[in-house]
């Protein structure tokens, strides 16, 4: 069992990490946040209908329309925080999401944080802090995108927890709220994006990157609900936080993206924030995430 374990982690690190080369590659080639979206979207419920015929159990709609709209803001401004920024920067921001979960328990259910967690939130905001020092000329719509989606995935995996207590199987879930996601977002993308695309604006090389990146989204959602599956909510926790560290570094290795010592030192505390905060927050009844992170 370790070895697959141990194999499922490095195939979801090398897939999260391409995936993120390859996303903001076809973002400079094709610069349609909404398209990449929704190619992710139509490639995570095809996919998924294809490995889990089963579907969700009746009367989870309603239940799952926030969640679906959340994710999609998630994905969306991740897409244009991408775009608009180095994708190291971009990921260090999104470090912020346990910020918003203790923000929003605190706010929605006056839920304070104890402080060892509020220690390692201090961490983490210090990190981006620090590693923001060098991008004080960062595009502020990008910025902005980044911690929109940080929000929005707190708010995600908050309300899941809450909301779903007798939750569909994984894929299930994933093919659930990528197809709501997908049919929220396509009136927009016929409106914004398609009339331009019919006109020709898209090569070659834009379609090939378009339909790697979808593919490699979903690769990589699929390797991480392998992990979910057969390690603990802590250890999940810290491979994930690890697994950022991973993008990060492949980013900068394979786009070229300038870094200075403040800015990589920046990122460092951060993940080491997230890693803390996991350990802080662990308990021996601790739920599991729906969704990969």
């Amino acid at each position: 069992m370790g070895w697959v374990v141990g194999a499922l982690v490095v195939a979801w690190y090398l897939l999260s990490a391409a995936s993120n080369v390859v996303g903001k590659l076809l973002l400079q080639e094709l610069p349609r946040p909404l398209t990449a979206t929704l190619a992710q979207l139509a490639a995570a419920a095809a996919l998924s209908a294809l490995w889990e015929r089963r579907a969700a159990p009746p009367g989870y709609t309603r239940a799952l329309l926030p969640l679906a709209g959340a994710k999609l803001g998630a994905m969306l401004l991740s897409q244009v925080a991408i775009w608009r920024m180095p994708v190291s920067y971009a990921h260090t921001v999104k470090a912020t999401t346990p910020l918003w979960t203790a923000l929003l328990q605190w706010a929605v259910w006056g839920v304070a944080a104890p402080r060892r967690v509020l220690g390692a939130l201090a961490l983490i905001a210090a990190g981006v802090a620090l590693a923001s020092l060098t991008e004080l000329g960062a595009d502020a719509g990008g910025l902005a995108a980044a911690l929109g989606a940080a929000a929005l995935l707190a708010a995600q995996h908050l309300y899941s927890k809450r909301a779903l207590t007798a939750a569909p199987r994984p894929l299930q879930l994933l093919r659930a709220l990528s197809v709501l996601a997908g049919a929220a977002l396509l009136p927009p993308w016929l409106l914004a994006d398609a009339p331009a695309l019919l006109a020709g604006e898209w090569s070659a090389r834009a379609a090939g990157l378009l339909a790697a990146d979808a593919l490699l989204a979903w690769l990589q959602a699929l390797a991480a609900l392998g992990v979910l599956a057969r390690v603990s909510p802590l250890a999940y926790g810290v491979a994930s936080a690890a697994k950022r560290v991973a993008v990060v570094a492949a980013s900068l290795l394979l786009l070229r993206n300038p870094a200075p010592p403040l800015n990589v030192a920046g990122m460092a505390l951060a993940a080491a924030g997230v890693l803390l905060y996991n350990r802080a927050k662990a308990a021996p009844a601790a739920a599991r995430p729906l969704l990969p992170v």
